[in-house]
């Protein structure tokens, strides 16, 4: 790819890590200028200073006003908007039915809803306006959770599930000013996604000395895929290439879907 994204404006919602700043990366190589909303202040220092062409908005990505104030930042850098992509994400590391305290219960799931599902909706009615006056794209996170079982706890799986609903729903209410797809990436090495705090999982990482060998042997690929492995995917999603394409979702998962 070279040059996919020339003159494309860009927001990317929970790019401090990961997938997120895979994507902004990505994005920047292929001609694209890019806004970014980001919670962690010291991700977005180390942001600011690897890149201080990239307009960085410290935020909550779950309250309406962080994602407009980012939109507003960024369309006032940009002169518009082209493309959303929201990458911000908890993980619930498994946790069954069985396993979930009923006093943990809802607070784990007003955690993991408002990050995985409530700020994908902040961030679109945030965008829409912009998104609408330029023919843009939104570009959510789905996973393979959504779609096999044993990728999630019951909390993380419902939560992606809820996304797969947003991508249908948004790409039929957008239509035609605004397309909506999604990603759905497997495992992936080197996150930083964190469990949930309302779990007391907030300190531990999706990470682990083993995990390239234990994601390569998912795949009937055999592969072991990085953010940047899966950012092409947000690339091709949001380029003229896939002008004709809404409502659906790249699985950039080694292909986990064939042993089913």
């Amino acid at each position: 790819m070279t040059g996919w994204l020339a003159g494309r404006r860009a927001l990317v919602i929970g790019a401090g890590s990961g997938i997120g700043r895979a994507v902004v990366e990505a994005y920047l190589a292929e001609g694209a200028r890019v806004a970014v909303l980001e919670r962690d202040q010291a991700k977005c220092q180390a942001l600011t200073e690897a890149r201080p062409d990239v307009p960085v908005v410290a935020g909550d990505a779950t309250t309406a006003a962080a994602n407009e104030e980012a939109v507003r930042v960024a369309a006032e850098a940009f002169g518009g908007l082209d493309v959303l992509v929201h990458c911000a994400g908890v993980f619930d590391f498994y946790r069954k039915l069985s396993e979930l305290d009923s006093q943990a219960l809802d607070p784990a799931f007003d955690e993991i809803f408002a990050v995985n599902v409530k700020s994908c909706l902040h961030a679109a009615r945030a965008a829409v306006s912009e998104l609408s006056n330029s023919g843009g794209a939104v570009i959510l996170t789905e996973s393979t959770s959504a779609y096999y079982p044993g990728r999630g706890g019951v909390l993380y799986v419902a939560s992606k599930f809820a996304v797969r609903g947003l991508v249908t729903a948004l790409a039929a209410e957008l239509a035609p000013a605004v397309r909506v797809n999604a990603v759905a990436p497997g495992g992936t090495l080197d996150t930083d996604l964190r469990g949930a705090s309302a779990l007391g999982l907030a300190g531990r990482r999706l990470d682990s000395p083993d995990r390239p060998a234990e994601l390569a042997a998912r795949t009937p690929l055999n592969v072991a895929l990085s953010a940047a492995d899966h950012a092409r995917s947000y690339v091709f999603l949001a380029s003229a290439g896939a002008r004709g394409i809404t409502g659906d979702v790249l699985h950039s998962d080694g292909g986990i879907g064939s042993r089913t």
